[in-house]
């Protein structure tokens, strides 16, 4: 009977409709109840052969009947409307938390986790507290008055009822511990499946390339027999917890029949007694069955209760404790100070004495090798991690003093790895900025080069796209994310190889257009091919984690050094021309 304190939290969002609902729950069972008393009368009338008031007992059961129908149909739809809200409720506090723990979490954290945490434990929250907890609070609260009642009629009737009553309501618990480890073993079970199907369906031109597709197959095969298993498993224990309450269900039914009939052989009760001993036995215990049916249909949220807790206890790799909102009035100065991180785990520092300045509305690019610290200086920036020393800041303050979400907002960022939503063109524009105009879409589009390609698409900017844009080519869902970030008008514009799918031509107008509009915004660009960074205002030179040269692309050709070992690598290797 113990509720799991992540449901009793859960219960709380909905808490007016679920009292309703508990309290229409309650109506409807003292409806049983009523018309147990009168088809007891009806009997004992009956039973000493007169029925001149059978018509209108009749006629009121009837009543009770009709009258249980309305509260029963206003009860389920309370009750739902109860569980959409705990539903709604719970999964925004989720997903505002999963954006507060940001990209450092998911990369622990598995997507299909993630999502069947998100969709399947939360409609069985829904069901637990719509469905479960209203009926949990009348079987408490029901019984012992039927029990009280009973006793004014017939005090041996209890020597049946009482027993059985705490064996149904009791018994199972012995259970509870064995229960909730093999609910916990199924959740895990069915959460790892999820997790792997997912996996599986988004990796699936991979797979084919790698001729993986039948060995994968075989695995999630294996995961679902494990799932059949811990399944099983379950519904084992639960079985023998439903057999124990159908057990004391019907023998206490039977013994308090039997009392209730020896009784009125002797004579000590009156024969409507007799009949409101038979019939409320029964009623005693409609709310105990009721109460086991509603477990299992809620019990998905039991299993899934220690999952929500955790993700919604989780714990961001930065805490949110700045207090000034970063509303730059113009584009601001980006310095970055003696910054040295190491990341979990790792054997050396990913960055160290880290020290540059990123020139207000000016463009300015970090290059280096791969590993040299590049995208690690963007996550600092976004404050996904914290630096280990040294510090960040923007307009002169440490980025540490901004709130979270408005240093996020000030800063548009545009990766290489792009996603785009099953929606229309326009529609994944405007994530950036809802109340865009159809001129303002035009615009960025122009200035990110792909105007022209959207314009040629069967409906224009009104073309759905397919997921995560599958039908657009990667330059395409390239420029498309770069207009949508163009659209944002943030302070500060960030490409982090945004352009690696791009030609060498088109990247080089791309560029251009984004150096005309500079002076609007402070411009941070992240990229391994040099066409994207040599007309940049300033170019900082990363390699192993440090500041190896800072200057112009000119100067630093002419300096020699890593920056141009990277040019005479890219000419040998092509490395400028269309990857």
């Amino acid at each position: 009977m113990i509720v799991h304190p992540e449901l009793r939290r859960a219960a709380r969002h909905a808490r007016r409709p679920l009292l309703a609902a508990t309290l229409l729950q309650g109506a409807v069972t003292l409806t049983h109840l009523a018309q147990a008393a009168l088809l007891a009368v009806a009997l004992a009338d009956v039973a000493r052969g007169a029925a001149d008031r059978l018509p209108a007992l009749l006629g009121a059961v009837l009543g009770l009947v009709a009258a249980r129908a309305l509260l029963g149909h206003r009860q389920r739809r309370t009750a739902a409307r109860a569980g959409a809200a705990v539903r709604v409720r719970l999964r925004d506090e989720l997903l505002a938390h999963l954006g507060r723990l940001g990209p450092a979490h998911l990369t622990t954290a598995r997507a299909g986790a993630v999502r069947t945490t998100l969709v399947d434990g939360v409609e069985g929250v829904d069901a637990y507290v719509s469905r479960y907890l209203p009926q949990l609070l009348v079987t408490l609260a029901v019984p012992p008055l039927l029990l009280a009642a009973l006793a004014l009629v017939e005090p041996l009737a209890l020597l049946g009822l009482v027993p059985a009553l705490l064996l149904a309501l009791a018994g199972p618990r012995a259970w509870d511990r064995l229960l909730a480890r093999r609910g916990k073993e199924h959740w895990d079970t069915y959460e790892s499946l999820g997790a792997d199907y997912l996996e599986a369906l988004q990796g699936m031109p991979a797979l084919r390339a790698a001729g993986a597709v039948g060995r994968t197959r075989e695995r999630l095969e294996e995961r679902s027999a494990h799932l059949h298993r811990a399944t099983v498993a379950k519904l084992r224990v639960s079985l023998v917890d439903t057999g124990l309450t159908d057990l004391a269900v019907q023998g206490g039914t039977a013994a308090a029949a039997l009392l209730a009939c020896a009784s009125a052989a002797t004579g000590s009760t009156a024969p409507t007694g007799t009949y409101l001993v038979l019939l409320l036995a029964a009623e005693c215990f409609r709310p105990v069955r009721d109460l086991s049916r509603e477990w299992h249909a809620g019990y998905l949220g039991v299993s899934a209760a220690d999952g929500l807790a955790a993700l919604r206890t989780a714990r961001p790799a930065v805490a949110d404790t700045g207090t000034v909102p970063a509303r730059w009035p113009s584009p601001p100065e980006l310095r970055f100070e003696n910054v040295e991180f190491r990341y979990d785990g790792a054997d050396r520092p990913a960055l160290r004495g880290v020290g540059f300045t990123a020139e207000a509305g000016r463009t300015t690019a970090v290059v280096g090798p791969s590993g040299a610290g590049k995208s690690t200086l963007l996550a600092l920036l976004l404050r996904h991690h914290e630096p280990r020393s040294g510090r960040i800041t923007a307009a002169g303050r440490d980025v540490g003093a901004y709130t979270l979400d408005s240093l996020r907002r000030g800063i548009a960022v545009v990766s290489q790895h792009t996603h785009l939503f099953h929606a229309t063109v326009a529609d994944n524009l405007r994530l950036a900025r809802p109340d865009a105009t159809d001129t303002d879409l035009v615009r960025a589009a122009r200035t990110a080069g792909v105007h022209d390609e959207i314009a040629a698409l069967p409906d224009g900017y009104a073309t759905v796209l397919g997921e995560r844009g599958a039908t657009l080519s990667g330059g395409q869902r390239q420029r498309l994310a770069l207009a949508r970030a163009l659209l944002a008008d943030a302070p500060v514009l960030v490409l982090d190889e945004a352009t690696s799918a791009v030609d060498e031509r088109r990247e080089a107008d791309i560029v251009r257009a984004l150096l005309d509009t500079a002076g609007e915004r402070t411009v941070l660009v992240i990229a391994h091919r040099l066409a994207a960074v040599r007309h940049a205002d300033r170019i900082v030179v990363l390699d192993d984690g440090r500041v190896d040269a800072v200057g112009t692309h000119a100067d630093l050709v002419a300096a020699g050094g890593v920056y141009a070992g990277l040019v005479r690598a890219g000419h040998a290797h092509g490395g400028e021309r269309a990857a």
